[in-house]
């Protein structure tokens, strides 16, 4: 073990958040070297304050520009705007037309095609703005353009509630080739859309194989996402069923339990040989762990982090959700959006907002110098295809 993972695996075992034992990247290092029976996370209560670590509010301030203070109200504010989420929905029943949360404000905002909703809205703790485009309207339109066959300049595409449109994104350099022109002109028959331009193509975020990273499937480098009972969620691109898998140090893991991609982009492994799963998204020793306490959906506009084992820690905000991702392999659908950066070998880490699991990472643009934007296979998708109990705090 290098001196690094070395420290790492000294401060899981005898810090404050001593629970790793397999959640992402070298939280493996202290599975394998450090047998605790009885994870501590326990002696940590349960409050706000923990709800953000030192190292996601460090994160927050670096990527988002925020004080410490402002990052603490601002994750306040959207833990209300996803309780609040579900409520203002049911209040607008078939008026519906999909929600976000505005940083501005601190609040969220509901679209509705009936103002005499309005109220009902309003009450349930959300602002309201009218519409012309029902969410199932907007939702029917997306899913006749899933039925058109997308060329390679096209980048992807999502209903947009703020525009109360289908927004397809095509890659700049490829705005004016024929076969796009042709699949816009298509898709515009088939509802409300806008199109957007975007830098550069979608691509998946595995690595080929480098020394004493968490997990390999063959030659293929890849990152953990979340403990489930039993195993650990990750991006499906990463192996298919059956593929057995190691750790950062090479011994045996486990194998992958059941792998989809593409269509959709997630898989879960199997754990055992001296490995264990805690509910802890790994820090990467700059920054402290954070408690997973469960996997509320984060509303469009709200903050959240990535931890990956190429680039560590980041943060943006949500973009978009069910969005159809073109990539050259395979379109996949119902992705969230993400203005986090992410790199080669990152591919299966994981997503969080607050202290609620949001998602695996599947691809993306761009890196963590120059910028760029990441998808996610939501996580309680992935929970469900497979019947999978998250670990939680």
């Amino acid at each position: 073990m290098n001196a690094l993972r070395a420290s790492l695996a000294a401060a899981l075992v005898v810090g404050a958040w001593a629970t790793v034992g397999l959640a992402s990247g070298p939280a493996s290092a202290a599975a394998v070297d450090s047998p605790m029976d009885s994870p501590s996370a326990t002696t940590r209560s349960a409050t706000d304050e923990a709800s953000a670590s030192a190292g996601m509010l460090s994160a927050m301030r670096r990527d988002l520009g925020l004080t410490e203070d402002q990052a603490r109200v601002r994750l306040a504010a959207e833990k209300t705007a996803t309780a609040v989420q579900g409520k203002a929905r049911r209040a607008a029943g078939s008026s519906y037309a999909g929600s976000w949360f505005d940083p501005a404000t601190g609040r969220l905002t509901v679209a509705v095609t009936d103002g005499r909703k309005s109220g009902a809205v309003r009450a349930s703790g959300a602002s309201v703005r009218l519409v012309r485009h029902s969410a199932r309207q907007l939702d029917a339109t997306k899913t006749r353009i899933d039925g058109l066959v997308a060329p390679d300049g096209v980048s992807s595409w999502h209903v947009d509630p703020k525009a109360n449109r289908v927004v397809i994104d095509v890659v700049a350099s490829a705005a004016d080739d024929n076969d796009v022109r042709e699949f816009v002109e298509r898709a515009r028959r088939t509802g409300p859309v806008q199109v957007n331009r975007t830098a550069q193509a979608p691509r998946t975020f595995s690595a080929g194989t480098v020394g004493g990273d968490p997990y390999y499937t063959g030659n293929v480098r890849c990152s953990i996402g979340f403990s489930v009972h039993g195993g650990f969620v990750t991006a499906g691109h990463c192996g298919q069923t059956g593929a057995a898998v190691s750790g950062w140090d090479r011994s045996a893991i486990g194998s992958f339990q059941g792998s989809s991609f593409p269509g959709d982009d997630y898989a879960w492994v199997s754990v055992g040989n001296g490995w264990w799963t805690v509910p802890v998204v790994l820090g990467w020793g700059t920054v402290s762990d954070q408690l997973v306490r469960g996997s509320a959906e984060a509303p469009i506009g709200a903050s959240i982090c990535r931890s990956g084992s190429t680039s560590h820690w980041h943060c943006g905000n949500v973009l978009a959700t069910n969005e159809t991702v073109n990539y050259s392999q395979g379109a996949v659908y119902q992705m969230t959006k993400t203005s986090v950066c992410a790199e080669p070998g990152d591919s299966g880490g994981s997503f969080i907002s607050g202290d609620q699991a949001q998602g695996v990472t599947s691809g993306g643009w761009g890196d963590c110098t120059s910028g760029g934007q990441t998808w996610h296979q939501p996580i309680n998708e992935i929970l469900n295809r497979y019947g999978l109990t998250l670990h939680t705090a």
